[in-house]
């Protein structure tokens, strides 16, 4: 398994310690699965293969298909009661369903000049979250602009984990005035905060000393679902 997660840090070109900030997962844990001390536990393969977008059998070496619900496969997934082969997406779906979550979708978030920041749900997404502590601090928004292009395009759809603060350099959703809603990286400096833009047709939007009471994160972003 360690073998399987080290390709995925490089296919992504990230680190373990980017994943332990990510996950909650500690650099000791990988440490002790590498090293043999310990087998990864069940809800942590489920947070991984979350994390990375994989199946749980993917991570395991049980298949190589790596999307969960990804076409059949009947070499590893067995019935309990003998050893029948049955298609792998069934496993899946026995293994991952409780874990499908319907995430509220909002309209919307500006990545351009701003948009009026809504607050109906105006939908449901489905998605893959392992806990409900996780799911509860989910939403999702359509963003409307293309200040964050190429990276975040009109129509996409962000995931966000509500928080009120981001380290400096993340991409997160802030409300200006409470009204305004932006898609933008947050950047922090001794007495001002920008939101910069990815796009460099926008100038960045710094505020300084009590205008930085103006600002309200709502969220971090944490995937990006692309419209085609």
């Amino acid at each position: 398994m360690y073998e399987i997660f080290m390709q995925l840090l490089q296919d992504r070109g990230i680190s373990t310690y980017k994943v332990a900030k990510e996950t909650g997962i500690s650099n000791s844990t990988f440490s002790d699965w590498k090293n043999g001390r310990s087998k990864p536990k069940q809800d942590k393969l489920e947070i991984l293969a979350d994390y990375f977008g994989v199946s749980v059998d993917y991570l395991l070496g049980k298949t190589k298909n790596r999307q969960p619900g990804a076409p059949i496969d009947y070499d590893y997934a067995r019935g309990p009661e003998d050893s029948r082969l049955l298609p792998l997406h069934d496993s899946l779906h026995r293994l991952n369903s409780r874990n499908i979550r319907m995430i509220p979708l909002f309209e919307n978030a500006s990545a351009g000049f701003g948009a009026c920041a809504r607050s109906e749900i105006v939908g449901y997404i489905p998605l893959y979250i392992a806990s409900d502590e996780e799911a509860a601090q989910t939403i999702c928004i359509t963003v409307r602009g293309d200040s964050m292009y190429p990276k975040i395009e009109d129509g996409d759809v962000i995931q966000v984990h509500k928080q009120a603060s981001v380290d400096s350099g993340s991409i997160a959703v802030v409300l200006l005035d409470g009204e305004e809603g932006f898609v933008k990286r947050v950047v922090y400096g001794h007495d001002w905060i920008e939101l910069q833009s990815i796009n460099p047709e926008y100038q960045t939007k710094r505020f300084e000393g009590p205008e930085i009471l103006r600002l309200q994160v709502v969220g971090l972003v944490k995937s990006i679902t692309k419209q085609v």
